[in-house]
């Protein structure tokens, strides 16, 4: 049989992670979580949230870096920070680069995770991923935030978002400011 009319094999190659779409990157915060942390802000369109920290944050476009770099820049950070905190924009409109992310911090740090999203608890668990992303994240805020309903202190910011504590890590009190004297 000539080389013509043979069958070709086709091989199959893995495509290369997506790329994370960044907006800003704080190393050292201690506004956006307990303890001092690192936050990464992703560039990602909005999911209508009328009070949105950043609205700047929704375009599309945004410094693309691989996981893998923004991974670095975390683990460099291991030992003066207490964790990571992950904002929008919406970072889960990226969730296979996130989720890879937040699997190399959980699996190669003992850094805390705290993830802001615009979605709703029912939401997310009917996501892809949803199952992976609880076991990656220690604090999880999620809902859309509305001004109307702010609550003027805390990580919540508006009564729309929910609080979810997948892990023994923090409670509660934790994520409450101290009252102001």
């Amino acid at each position: 049989m000539s080389d013509e009319l043979r069958p070709r094999q086709l091989t199959w190659a893995p495509r290369p992670p997506r790329p994370l779409r960044v907006h800003a990157f704080e190393p050292f915060s201690e506004t956006d979580g307990p303890g001092t942390r690192a936050v990464l802000w992703l560039q990602s369109r909005t999911l209508g949230c009328p009070s949105c920290r950043d609205p700047k944050a929704h375009a599309r476009r945004g410094h693309q870096v691989t996981g893998e770099e923004m991974f670095a820049h975390i683990a460099l950070l291991t030992g003066w920070i207490e964790g990571v905190t992950i904002r929008g924009g919406e970072p889960l409109l990226q969730r296979r680069p996130v989720l890879r992310l937040l699997a190399r911090i959980r699996d190669e740090t003992s850094l805390s995770v705290i993830l802001f999203t615009g979605y709703t608890w029912p939401e997310l668990v009917r996501m892809p991923g949803a199952t992976a992303l609880r076991d990656r994240v220690d604090v999880l805020l999620s809902g859309r935030g509305d001004e109307d309903r702010h609550l003027g202190e805390g990580l919540r910011g508006s009564s729309g978002k929910t609080v979810h504590l997948l892990t023994d890590r923090y409670t509660a009190a934790d994520l409450t400011p101290p009252p102001s004297t």
